[in-house]
């Protein structure tokens, strides 16, 4: 079952279960990938429905901070429930070690010489990651790895 038929039948659980707060945050999951199908006249594949979910988390975690940096810890415990649902359809994280791993073999093969060749590792490590890794902390590691000694 791919996961587009996943959130779905997910949907129809917590619809049976009557668990509002959940089927709020998948409605607007499946709402983003139908829109994202409309506007681009496609059939979105796993890996765009992995992209919407990571903006989405994304979009979340910066909400969260803006609320408890406003005091409004109802707005953020609610974006906080969103997340938590939306976490769950995302694959299995790498270890940091994993994510190391990777940067070191995209190092390699790409030839980077130094920071100037950021991109062409990130080009490398990008679709192996995505979704599976914090980009941010990968981008920090490439960095590292890039650094004149």
């Amino acid at each position: 079952m791919g996961l587009r038929e996943q959130i779905t039948e997910d949907m129809k659980a917590a619809m049976r279960a009557k668990e509002t707060g959940k089927l709020n945050t998948i409605r607007l999951l499946i709402a983003e990938i139908k829109r994202k199908e409309v506007d681009e006249r496609i059939e979105v594949s796993d890996t765009q429905v992995v992209a919407i979910v990571e903006k989405m988390i994304k979009q979340r975690k910066d909400s969260i901070t803006q609320f408890e940096a406003g005091g409004r810890a109802d707005l953020a415990d609610i974006e906080k429930a969103e997340l938590a649902v939306l976490v769950d359809y995302m694959p299995a994280g790498l270890s940091d070690e994993e994510v190391a791993a990777e940067v070191a073999a995209a190092v390699a093969a790409s030839g980077a010489a130094g920071p100037q060749d950021m991109g062409k590792v990130m080009a490398i490590v990008k679709p192996k990651l995505a979704g599976r890794a914090d980009m941010g902390a990968v981008s920090a590691l490439i960095k590292k790895a890039l650094a004149p000694a």
